[in-house]
């Protein structure tokens, strides 16, 4: 990490806010491998037997990605549980995430619900987060995943939705400033589409932060769990696991199995706004040993991807957007703005996360 993260900190030993965070408040109580699996058999047992007479007893959220796709492996094969994997295409969808979605499925022997969003809202929804000129370009894509993900699941009374969260990969989270706003504040996302957006978004997936965060959890009783917490997880044991057992493909670097995302977070984001997201992935495997310093910074100091695969892209997005490169560059070229420049919920979601820190629900650093 570096000062473009403007609120990291560091203290007279010189460590920064986000390993000082990690050796004080994720680490030690951070409970993997067999004492893991021993703590979380309890409710892993709860599922099984409240899953009884019904053709699922939970819900995970796929992506054809590494972390989604391992708690999909580990949730049947090593608990024993019978999920129902659920799909959002939002429209990005890689070959390779789709492959590798298909082989899980068969695999495994699981079924799997996919469920499409309208590309016209999406599209619009898309473009107007590229007019308002903040980095936060994922949040269309995220909103529409994680809110499909719960409407799914409340309409079918589903009490227990295991997600990809994770510390071994995500400990360091990217700050808010780095396109990491929080995708369900609805009051952020209906300004900017009000502003900017040019047709309603009549079917398009939307639940507010709170009404997962809490109405979901305290009114109906939905259990959010990050699976992966409980059991060892390391990135290359895991590619590893999945490739040989199922033939799924690795990506070259997190969150790749969407190519809009790829884009963003490749040339989008450290090019426009100089904001580099590897930063926060790489730290969080070399707090958790998977990575050295010395390898990420080698990597950081190259783009991921190649300039003629960049401009391919460049050209892709474009084109699906209904833009002409000319346009989409114009778009590139505007004016930076951020979260702060819209109307958002900020003070409100971050005294909530204060308080689920407060009460251990909630380890991960927010800034």
């Amino acid at each position: 990490m570096d000062t473009t993260d403007p609120n990291i900190a560091f203290d007279k030993r010189d460590w920064c806010c986000h390993c000082s965070n990690y050796y004080q408040n994720i680490l030690p109580f951070w409970h993997r491998k067999e004492e893991g699996i021993r703590l979380i058999e309890p409710l892993v047992d709860k599922i099984r037997r409240e899953g009884k007479g019904r053709d699922h007893d939970c819900l995970i959220g796929i992506s054809g990605g590494l972390d989604s796709s391992y708690v999909t492996y580990v949730a049947k094969e090593m608990l024993g549980l019978r999920p129902m994997l659920f799909h959002v295409d939002a429209g990005w969808n890689s070959q390779q995430a789709v492959a590798n979605i298909e082989k899980l499925v068969d695999g495994l022997g699981l079924d799997l619900y996919t469920e499409v969003i309208n590309w016209e809202e999406m599209k619009d929804l898309q473009l107007a987060f590229l007019k308002a000129q903040v980095p936060d370009q994922d949040i269309p894509q995220d909103l529409a995943f994680f809110s499909a993900l719960h409407l799914f699941g409340a309409k079918h009374n589903v009490k227990y939705i295991l997600t990809g969260g994770n510390f071994a990969t995500e400990c360091v989270r990217e700050p808010i400033e780095w396109g990491g706003y929080y995708a369900t504040d609805m009051k952020y996302v209906s300004d900017i589409h009000k502003r900017f957006g040019a047709r309603p978004l009549n079917t398009f997936p939307r639940a507010d932060i709170f009404e997962y965060k809490i109405y979901n959890r305290l009114v109906k009783g939905v259990r959010v769990i990050k699976m992966l917490n409980n059991v060892s997880y390391l990135k290359a044991e895991a590619e590893n696991i999945l490739s040989k057992r199922f033939g799924w493909q690795p990506f070259q670097h997190k969150h790749h199995e969407s190519r809009f995302t790829r884009f963003y977070e490749s040339y989008w984001m450290p090019t426009k706004f100089k904001y580099e997201k590897r930063r926060a992935h790489f730290s969080s495997l070399i707090l958790t040993e998977q990575m050295t310093r010395r390898e990420a910074l080698e990597r950081i100091s190259r783009p991921e991807l190649d300039e003629v695969t960049m401009r391919q892209e460049f050209e892709y997005v474009a084109k699906k957007l209904d833009l002409d490169v000319a346009e989409l560059q114009a778009l590139f070229e505007g004016p930076n703005k951020n979260y702060r420049d819209y109307r958002n919920r900020l003070w409100l979601i971050s005294l909530g996360t204060r308080i689920m820190q407060g009460l251990g629900i909630e380890r991960r650093r927010f800034k």
